[in-house]
């Protein structure tokens, strides 16, 4: 593009630069010459016709002498700087401005048409008139009549050269003028230059960085029209591409992470029970571990490929009308094992005896079992877990509160990333897969409803999401 594009504006650019001068040379030229001429001829057409009226006329009724016209014609020349004739039809030139009078010694122009000037369809010519002169001439011809007849005409020619100077002068400004749009037009192309051009140049090393696999090249088009929209536009999706490239390399470091150390713990039990490390009669305790981590591995599986379903669409819904109620009282009974290990106590505050949902029961008591479980896992010894449940219109909004460490406001939004895990959890949860909130946040999303945080680091966490509340369940209230 940069060595294509910009130099075939620019060539147009010389292109156009040599045309305009060509076309005002040749045709403007032209042009400034019939102007100045025709114009010219019409001056010399209005002194030849009061020549012809006024002087030449008594000419020919014998009321006015040659000596008498000559001096006329004499001070008329001075005036217009040309030379003046007066010429019978057969071509006798009766008096020359430009000689003296000699009857003796008669002139003919030799070949004298007088249709000369309607053949040009000017009303004038330009030459040496039938070669009278040695130089070109502007020529203009008036009959003089006589008794409804023409017995002369008045010519008036006069130096083409006088008018060059003019047509010249015109000339001279056409260039101007020409020069001036040729540096006015070169605004045009230095506003090509800065909107257009630098900004295409910026946005094709983009691409080609892109194209490299250089996501992160940042490309900044300070512009508000359509190529500061494509640039932003072609940002974005690079900002896009990189993101899903940095998800990619995390999830998979992450992956990778928690399926070697339960696969370590495997190789090394077996190996050790096959070259004799542990003896046979300790065999039964190591294989249960062995089958513990390979249970491990299978729900990272199953975790694995629920989430991917969940994101792509590809799981379908049971929904029904159920009861939250029982649910939660069901989950509840799961963990009171696990809550009375810690010390920590359950507390349900539930609205009404049943309340109905239009949900998937079994994908929504896998949200209630996610975060009953984060919030065991995170609680302190002897805390309380409150599991809530209120209806507000046609909402059921269900909360899980616990009273743990809580969540620092640094990883609040990134809570719901696969595989993540806060620096304070690393700690306590060393069997969590950083699957469960994620799954969570896909299940409520399936259902076209929200769940949201609220958690203050040392204090405590609570999460609420909503459920739309059953038809039977309107009805009866």
């Amino acid at each position: 593009m940069n060595k294509t594009l910009y130099l075939k504006f620019i060539l147009a650019y010389a292109i156009f630069g040599v045309f305009a001068f060509m076309f005002t040379s040749v045709f403007i030229q032209r042009l400034t010459e019939k102007h100045v001429y025709a114009e010219k001829a019409e001056s010399l057409e209005r002194e030849a016709t009061l020549i012809a009226n006024d002087y030449a006329s008594g000419l020919y009724s014998n009321e006015t002498s040659l000596s008498t016209v000559k001096r006329q014609l004499d001070a008329v020349q001075t005036y217009l700087d040309a030379v003046i004739w007066i010429v019978n039809p057969s071509g006798l030139i009766v008096l020359d401005s430009s000689s003296p009078v000699d009857v003796e010694n008669p002139r003919y122009v030799v070949g004298f048409d007088p249709s000369i000037t309607a053949a040009t369809g000017t009303g004038y010519s330009v030459g040496k008139f039938f070669n009278s002169f040695a130089d070109d001439r502007l020529s203009v011809l008036t009959p003089i009549t006589n008794g409804y007849s023409v017995r002369g005409y008045v010519i008036v020619h006069y130096p083409v050269s006088g008018l060059n100077e003019s047509i010249g002068a015109l000339m001279e400004i056409g260039y101007v003028q020409l020069l001036m749009i040729f540096l006015l037009s070169l605004i045009v192309l230095i506003f090509f230059t800065e909107i257009v051009y630098l900004p295409l140049k910026k946005i094709t090393k983009a691409t080609e960085r892109y194209a490299a696999g250089d996501m992160h090249y940042e490309l900044s088009v300070e512009s508000n029209d359509e190529m500061g929209y494509l640039a932003a536009s072609l940002s974005y999706m690079a900002g896009e591409i990189a993101r899903t490239e940095d998800d990619q390399k995390k999830f998979i470091a992450n992956v990778s992470h928690d399926f070697r150390s339960p696969l370590t713990s495997i190789k090394g039990y077996l190996e050790a029970m096959i070259d004799g490390t542990i003896p046979p009669e300790a065999h039964d305790k190591y294989l249960k571990i062995v089958l513990s981590e390979t249970d491990r591995l299978r729900g990272l599986t199953n975790s694995l490929l629920e989430l991917n379903n969940l994101e792509t669409g590809g799981m379908l819904l049971n929904i029904s009308d159920f009861d939250i109620n029982t649910v939660i009282r069901s989950v509840a009974e799961t963990f009171g094992g696990r809550c009375r290990e810690k010390g920590l106590v359950l507390d349900l505050v539930l609205t009404g005896e049943d309340l109905n949902v239009k949900a998937d029961r079994g994908k929504i008591q896998q949200v209630l079992y996610n975060l009953t479980d984060n919030a065991i896992k995170f609680s302190n010894q002897g805390g309380t877990i409150k599991i809530e449940t209120t209806v507000k219109g046609r909402k059921v909004f269900s909360s899980v509160k616990d009273s743990g460490i809580g969540i620092p406001a640094k990883d609040i939004n990134q809570i719901w990333e696969r595989f993540y895990k806060t620096d304070l959890s690393r700690g306590k949860d060393k069997k969590g897969t950083g699957l469960g909130l994620s799954i969570t946040r896909e299940i409520i999303k399936a259902h076209n409803e929200n769940i949201n945080v609220i958690s203050t680091e040392g204090v405590g966490t609570e999460f609420v999401f909503s459920l739309p509340l059953s038809e039977e369940q309107s009805d009866d209230e």
